[in-house]
C-alpha cells in the first residue's frame, strides 16, 4: 500500500514551477494503482489536482488501523506535532515541513504517540537528503533513496 502525505501533484503557487515538474506523468504513473494507494490533502492540492486523479485526495486526515494499532496519516498543516486533533493515537504520521523526523510524545494523560514527519523525496529542505518513510510490522523506518535506513521506531 503506497501512503501519501499530500501535496501529490503541485509545488503550489507561491513557489515556482521546478524544471522538470510534470503533474500529468505523476497522476499516469500513481493511477494504475490507484485501489492500492491512501491518500490525504496537503496544502498545494486542489480540486484541480484531484480531477487527474483516480483515487481521493482531499481529505485533510485518514485514519488507518494496523493490526489495531491508530495511525493518524495528515498533510501537517493542519494538523501536526504541535497540534493534534483529539484522541490518542499510536503514530502521527505527516509531511509537510519537508523535515524528517522520527520521535516520541507523551501526552497529559500519559498516552505515547510516536511522531513521524517523512521530510521529502522531491523537495528536502535544510539541506536534508531525499527522505521518505516504511511502515512494516508495527515499525516505522526514515530512509534515504539508497534505501538506507536513518532512523527506525517501533510504534
Amino acid at each position: 500500500m503506497l501512503l501519501l502525505m499530500g501535496d501529490v501533484l503541485n509545488y503550489g503557487p507561491r513557489n515556482g514551477l521546478p524544471e522538470g515538474l510534470d503533474a500529468r506523468g505523476v497522476a499516469d504513473a500513481l493511477n494504475p494503482m490507484k485501489d492500492e494507494i491512501v491518500a490525504v490533502r496537503g496544502n498545494c492540492d486542489s480540486e484541480v489536482d484531484q480531477m487527474l486523479l483516480q483515487f481521493p485526495i482531499m481529505a485533510t486526515y485518514s485514519l488507518l488501523v494496523d493490526e489495531g494499532r491508530k495511525i493518524l496519516l495528515t498533510h501537517g498543516h493542519v494538523y501536526n506535532k504541535q497540534t493534534l486533533p483529539p484522541g490518542n493515537f499510536d503514530a502521527v504520521i505527516y509531511g509537510h515541513t519537508h523535515l524528517w523526523e522520527l520521535s516520541r510524545i507523551t501526552n497529559e494523560g500519559g498516552h505515547s504517540t510516536l511522531i513521524c514527519n517523512t521530510g521529502s523525496i522531491t523537495f528536502p529542505k535544510g539541506g536534508k537528503e531525499p527522505t521518505f518513510g516504511i511502515l512494516d510490522n508495527g515499525t516505522i523506518s526514515i530512509r534515504n533513496l539508497d534505501n538506507q535506513v536513518l532512523a527506525e521506531e517501533k510504534i
